[in-house]
């Protein structure tokens, strides 16, 4: 892997020859120069993940979403991301977990991609003891309808109880059946269903300030156009997909396209990762 934005030092390391990296030649093929074409540690990509540091007062929630997209704009093959993903993008997925207070996710997703609790990681013990986390991240499902299969170990055997996201006019006996498997429901709108900004709220109040949403599609895209999605990091997968697969963000159209700015570019083999926030 190797860093492409911003430029630094070690971006600009010439190889052993005096060429600039990516230059053609002996040695200087498209991955550049050993120096930063190679594998990086889980220390280094949670530094280079790092939640933004609180500021003075009541630290305010941080939203931040992980997709993978193909070049085509394919969010998924067959219903799953993993087929467009690599290794290096599931390391990555594991260090965003690893530096999270909750995992946000649709409902949806939970079904598709067969989600499971997240777990305790010994490489990121002590960065959540410092921080003053648990030793996971607690997965929050969101769902209006509360149908979801609470045999699943997500609610049965979870380190860290699951949290329900719904409205307050979600049906009593679904609240009741994932209270009896052990969910902490959490009202976060006035109807059947979330409202974004409530949800976010709602999750800072419980003590979750580092939020992380892994989608899919349509939760997204409510967390885009609601306005409260601070970061989004983008694995742009160097795959065609074509088929009719949904994009990263699904849902109407908001009324001005929002604007994001590169924070940071990395590389690996074709696959680009790339963080992105809200000014």
């Amino acid at each position: 892997m190797r860093r492409l934005f911003p430029v630094t030092d070690q971006t600009v390391t010439t190889d052993s020859g005096g060429r600039p990296p990516g230059a053609p030649g002996e040695g200087g093929g498209a991955g550049g120069g050993a120096a930063q074409d190679r594998e990086w540690s889980l220390d280094e990509l949670a530094d280079a993940y790092a939640y933004p540091e609180p500021g003075p007062g009541e630290p305010r929630p941080w939203l931040r979403a992980n997709m993978v997209s193909t070049l085509d704009g394919a969010a998924q093959h067959d219903g799953r991301s993993q087929p467009i993903s690599t290794a290096t993008d599931m390391r990555i997925f594991g260090t965003l977990r690893g530096l999270a207070d909750v995992v946000v996710v649709g409902a949806e997703t939970v079904r598709l991609e067969g989600y499971r609790p997240a777990r305790a990681r010994a490489e990121f013990a002590g960065r959540r003891e410092a921080a003053g986390q648990g030793p996971a991240p607690a997965v929050a499902v969101v769902t209006a309808s509360l149908d979801l299969d609470f045999s699943l170990p997500l609610f049965t055997s979870p380190l860290v109880p699951t949290l329900i996201l719904t409205g307050a006019a979600a049906a009593p006996d679904r609240v009741a059946a994932a209270e009896k498997a052990g969910a902490r429901v959490v009202i976060a709108g006035d109807g059947m269903g979330i409202e974004p900004d409530r949800a976010v709220r709602a999750l800072a109040e419980l003590g979750h300030t580092r939020l992380l949403t892994e989608g899919g599609p349509r939760l997204l895209g409510q967390f885009v156009a609601a306005g409260v999605l601070d970061e989004l990091c983008l694995t742009v997968s160097p795959m065609l997909a074509v088929g009719d697969a949904q994009r990263i963000a699904g849902g109407p159209s908001v009324a001005v396209p929002r604007r994001f700015a590169l924070v940071s570019l990395l590389e690996e083999e074709g696959f680009l990762f790339g963080r992105y926030r809200r000014p």
